[in-house]
């Protein structure tokens, strides 16, 4: 099996883990949008960040709660990395 392209985007969901899931966190944390911890685990209190991200912002291209690429991009474009 080849490996995938490095800059092939990630879909996030609830049970992931990693450095990943903490740079959304934190993201979403400099938006007021998350203030648990920012520990690399999407649980429930980040999937309803998420979900209330895309709620606010009207993105219906990825399912409610879920970082694909759309969340993504909107996410990015307004906050830093951090």
């Amino acid at each position: 099996m080849g490996g995938q392209a490095q800059n092939r985007v990630q879909v996030l969901r609830p049970g992931d883990q990693g450095p990943e899931v903490t740079e959304l966190q934190l993201r979403l944390n400099q938006l007021n949008l998350y203030t648990g911890p920012a520990n690399g685990t999407y649980d429930g209190v980040t999937e309803n960040a998420v979900g209330n991200y895309q709620l606010a912002r009207g993105i219906t291209q990825d399912e409610p709660g879920v970082y694909g690429a759309a969340t993504r991009t909107r996410l990015e474009s307004e906050t830093r990395r951090p």
